[in-house]
């Protein structure tokens, strides 16, 4: 029992130190993209629409025409349009 234990123990001493690893490259990471967007920020862009244009880059162009059609009928509805 006691070398299952050790084996055991070893393998998973290594999932949480690559876990942690893989926390300090997000961390990296996320670090790199705070950096990047207050360049883009300095050379005028708006960082606030970056990131939504980087969010419906990630989506479907049919999920996106849905919601957009959604938000111009609330619109026409609130009297905004």
């Amino acid at each position: 029992m006691n070398d299952a234990y050790n084996v055991t123990a070893d393998e998973l001493r290594q999932f949480i130190e690559r876990f942690e690893q893989l926390e300090s490259e997000k961390k990296d990471v996320t670090e790199q993209q705070k950096e990047l967007m207050a360049e883009a920020k300095g050379r005028g862009y708006d960082t606030k629409v970056m990131k939504k244009v980087v969010a419906l880059r990630k989506r479907k162009p049919d999920e996106i025409a849905e919601e957009e059609a959604i938000i111009e009928m609330y619109k026409s509805a609130l009297g905004m349009a």
